[in-house]
């Protein structure tokens, strides 16, 4: 359900685009969230025209097809978001990962987690980049859009890497303390 949800919130706030025009659109905002390949993005489309949510319209010579939001697929977009909380159980590799660092030798899980943490660094250098007011600006039709999620982003990054590096740090201050 979350790609239908991410399409149609792209083309509503982007306008009517070509399938191509999405991928790329969603590459460069929505996949730092949400990940989709091609593959899955015009299978999609196809249901979610199948089901009201787009029209699909021809431009240029070539017949690329351009979608655009129907009246079904904005009511849907804003039931959704609406609706209340997100689910909160899901899977959670992080999490589950966290969970089993203990079957580990110490040496080895403090290893892990100050990987773990250089990986968070990188992460959010990536995503701070993001946030530079170029980037920001480029292909961006609608205020607010992408910066919300980039600030959440940033925000679970940060706390993801102190929570990998103080871990690792109470790993390492425990197994001092050991006979």
């Amino acid at each position: 359900m979350s790609l239908r949800m991410a399409l149609l919130g792209l083309l509503t706030i982007s306008g009517p685009a070509s399938g191509y025009d999405l991928t790329k659109l969603f590459e460069s905002s929505i996949n730092h969230a949400w990940q989709a390949r091609h593959s899955q993005i015009y299978p999609e489309l196809n249901k979610m025209s199948a089901d009201g949510l787009v029209t699909v319209g021809e431009q240029g010579a070539r017949g690329r097809k351009t979608y655009a939001v129907t009246e079904e697929g904005a009511r849907l977009l804003r039931e959704w978001l609406l609706a209340g909380e997100p689910s909160r159980l899901a899977r959670h590799e992080e999490s589950l990962r966290a969970f089993l660092v203990p079957a580990l030798e110490p040496d080895e899980a403090v290893a892990l987690l100050r990987e773990q943490a250089r990986g968070y660094d990188a992460r959010l250098a990536e995503l701070e980049a993001l946030g530079e007011p170029k980037t920001l600006e480029r292909g961006r039709r609608a205020e607010g859009f992408g910066r919300y999620a980039l600030d959440l982003g940033l925000r679970h990054m940060r706390m993801m890497r102190d929570w990998a590096r103080d871990t690792a740090d109470e790993i390492e201050r425990s197994s001092r303390s050991r006979p």
